[in-house]
């Protein structure tokens, strides 16, 4: 049997990860990013195969990680985690750079960002797993939480969309 709320106890960042270019770029929500190697710094996203941000990945060879603070606004987490890049622009409006890799990166509500060029790409399923090495990195902010999955859950009472990793059904949760 698995007790899909044991699941729940694995710890996770929650962060903004993004690719394409000046013209044109998508991101996404994500919990699955976390740092691979220390020589050379990689990190590792994992990001749904139906993503728009997926073929940008797979397109421009590059991807952002914005990470976020505890409290971001709702509005942020709405847009980038339950809405389709293919039906809005995710980016408008939003305080953006662009890296050495040449990506959006995600200033908004982020306490620090990394900007990552593709080395590797690893198919599991329902997900393609993302090996980036880090080219850039910067703090944008020094006093505010970072955002978790459990503080997302527990605190913000959020869920994960069905494309996220970590997505249950909530029949399957033991009552």
């Amino acid at each position: 049997m698995i007790d899909f709320e044991a699941l729940f106890k694995v710890s996770y960042g929650m962060y903004i990860v993004c690719s394409g270019n000046e013209e044109k770029g998508n991101g996404f929500i994500s919990n699955s990013v976390f740092q691979v190697t220390s020589e050379p710094a990689q990190f590792a996203a994992c990001c749904n195969k139906n993503n728009l941000t997926t073929e940008f990945i797979e397109t421009y060879k590059a991807y952002s990680i914005s990470i976020l603070h505890q409290d971001v606004p709702s509005d942020i987490i709405g847009k980038f985690g339950y809405k389709s890049g293919r039906n809005i622009n995710k980016l408008e409006g939003l305080d953006l750079k662009y890296g050495e890799t040449g990506v959006p990166i995600v200033l908004n509500e982020s306490i620090a960002c990394l900007d990552c060029k593709l080395v590797q790409t690893f198919d599991v399923g329902t997900h393609l797993i993302f090996i980036g090495e880090l080219v850039e990195s910067e703090t944008l902010e020094n006093n505010k939480k970072a955002l978790t999955y459990a503080y997302f859950r527990q605190i913000r009472k959020g869920i994960a969309p069905k494309n996220a990793p970590t997505y249950v059904d909530k029949s399957k949760l033991v009552k």
